[in-house]
């Protein structure tokens, strides 16, 4: 085995013992509860035993943690999502999808600003839909002047002039859909 597979096994005793101590019980009771020897479980947290997969499946089910808590593993998040802020415009738009084309999923910061601020309205391809669910939007959409406060959703076409930003100077923080090539979002309700 490698240096780094060695030092992983070699911190799994010391990690059951602190875990078995946390939780009040003792060598005796986990061997019931296990069907595990104690005199193995002695040794499993000595490091005189080398952890299997044998050892560990019972005891990860009588703790109730996923196997990975026992060994230390690092912890691993959704591979299909990268929560790699960019920042753009002023704001910040952490995307919660990645998919080639279609539909793309952000959220969206909008960090506080002054209320005189003056909107820039922009255009480009696409549709886009947006749920608040921090502080007051003001959305500029063509000659309309709304607020949105948390809970509200919109729907446009971003082909329309369009502006995003703060309705009182507090940061908002929103959900947005955005489809680069104009396909609404479908919303069903089933009764």
């Amino acid at each position: 085995m490698d240096h780094e597979t060695d030092e992983v096994l070699d911190a799994v005793g010391p990690r059951l013992r602190a875990l078995r101590r946390d939780r009040g019980i003792t060598l005796a009771d986990l061997a019931t509860t296990t069907g595990v020897s104690e005199s193995t479980l002695s040794r499993l947290e000595n490091g005189q035993r080398r952890a299997t997969l044998e050892l560990l499946l019972p005891l990860a089910r009588t703790y109730n943690v996923p196997l990975d808590d026992l060994v230390g593993a690092p912890r691993t998040g959704d591979p299909s999502v990268h929560l790699t802020p960019i920042r753009k415009f002023g704001m910040t738009f952490v995307p919660l999808s990645r998919r080639p084309g279609g539909m793309h999923a952000f959220k969206m910061l909008i960090p506080a600003q002054p209320e005189t601020l003056e909107p820039n309205p922009r255009t480009h391809d696409g549709f886009e839909w947006l749920y608040v669910l921090d502080g007051r939007l003001r959305l500029v959409l063509g000659e309309r002047d709304l607020t949105l406060p948390p809970g509200e959703a919109a729907e446009f076409d971003t082909s329309l002039p369009h502006w995003l930003g703060s309705a009182d100077g507090a940061a908002v923080e929103l959900l947005i859909l955005f489809d680069p090539q104009g396909m609404r979002t479908h919303v069903r309700v089933e009764h």
